[in-house]
């Protein structure tokens, strides 16, 4: 059995997320089920959801005026391409990941090299994307 000091509490994460930057995240889904689970998965690697937004107008009012490290943009939003959230975001210089479930073959050729989370995908497959992002996000 091993005894915790309670004025130095135990850090449960995994050793790369203990040196990840708290990241404030977009996230653009339109399933309100699946969005909740992101934001539960985020906020368990230890980021915070700046703003979650479900339609294309309110994607893109979010993504030009939001202040966010990175955003997870889910590709089709009630049957629309989320192409022009990306775009704008890249213009802006944040970031992104989309998520999909056609996987990485599901994006537009625009985007080919982007980050691509292939849904349904676990917090392994998360923080594994969260941590190759590092890199690329301003310091």
């Amino acid at each position: 059995m091993t005894l915790r000091n309670p004025s130095h509490p135990a850090d449960d994460r995994e050793p790369e997320q203990q040196t990840m930057k708290r990241l404030r995240i977009l996230l653009v889904e339109d399933e309100s089920m699946v969005a909740m689970l992101i934001e539960d998965m985020l906020a368990d690697l230890g980021h915070e959801v700046g703003a979650t937004a479900s339609h294309m107008s309110e994607a893109l009012e979010v993504a030009r005026t939001g202040s966010f490290d990175l955003a997870i943009i889910d590709v089709n939003l009630d049957g629309e391409p989320s192409y022009p959230v990306a775009e704008l975001l890249a213009s802006r210089g944040i970031p992104f990941a989309f998520a999909t479930g056609y996987g990485p073959g599901g994006v537009d050729g625009t985007f080919a090299g982007s980050p691509t989370l292939a849904k349904p995908f676990l917090l392994a497959d998360l923080r594994r994307l969260l941590s190759d992002m590092q890199p690329a996000l301003p310091s």
